[in-house]
């Protein structure tokens, strides 16, 4: 027993200097990217022995927060603007910005009722009362659900039958629970989903220009730790994740 006892405590120093040593890094993100980083935070961990604390909501909502401070190392955004805003005031590093992936649209229906719907002109049928779209004026999903449905010529018809929520998952939890007729939401989204069905894919020659950017913030707390996770997130490893989530992955 006498022997081990130098070992154990050995062990319990290594043991405490590693646990000293993790950051603990917070990462915004976009509510669409939610499954994704989950898996891939559960495998960096293990391997880096950091930990990884995530805040998802809308982009537009997360951006807002950090211009007013809040404590954020790394920032994943669902659209270019909201990281070109939070560039031009000077809040985060350029050098580590990166456009990491990309996403399509679709239609979703409850998968519990029959639907009619088989194109876009189908929401404008009387039987189409409620559609729900992540907020058009600030939430990424619904900026793109809105400029492809004005270059469809559609949004005039169907505003009034807008639902607006407050992030992409929102508006699918309220086509799940049939709160609504229909929904536009990102294909990653609906492909996760039980409760809603794909009704129809909007051709990647109609869909907006969807990208993801992520950078660290320049006020970062864990600033170099920051920094390996945003590589790693740039990594084949994250990569094959991301795809496997459906995501379009940029290289």
């Amino acid at each position: 027993m006498k022997r081990l006892l130098p070992i154990v405590v050995s062990l319990g120093v290594l043991l405490s200097d590693t646990l000293a040593h993790a950051a603990e890094i917070t990462v915004s993100a976009a509510a669409s990217l939610s499954d994704a980083l989950k898996e891939i935070a559960a495998t960096y961990e293990k391997q880096s022995g950091d930990r990884i604390h995530y805040n998802f909501s809308a982009s537009s909502l997360l951006a807002r927060q950090i211009e007013a401070g809040a404590p954020v190392d790394l920032f994943f955004s669902a659209d270019e603007a909201k990281m070109d805003q939070l560039e031009k005031k000077g809040l985060i590093l350029k050098e580590t910005r990166k456009s990491r992936l990309s996403n399509t649209l679709v239609i979703v229906v409850p998968a519990a009722e029959r639907s009619s719907i088989a194109s876009p002109k189908d929401l404008t049928a009387r039987n189409v009362r409620r559609i729900a779209l992540a907020e058009s004026k600030t939430v990424p999903a619904g900026i793109y659900a809105k400029e492809y449905l004005e270059k469809q010529n559609l949004w005039p018809v169907l505003r009034t039958k807008v639902i607006p929520t407050d992030n992409v998952r929102a508006a699918l939890a309220a086509v799940e629970g049939g709160d609504v007729d229909a929904g536009i939401v990102y294909r990653t989204d609906a492909v996760m989903s039980k409760k809603a069905k794909v009704a129809y894919e909007v051709p990647p020659a109609d869909t907006p220009g969807i990208s993801y950017p992520m950078a660290v913030l320049k006020e970062a707390k864990q600033l170099e730790a920051a920094k390996k996770f945003a590589l790693y997130l740039a990594s084949d490893a994250a990569g094959k994740v991301f795809a496997k989530f459906g995501f379009i992955v940029r290289q």
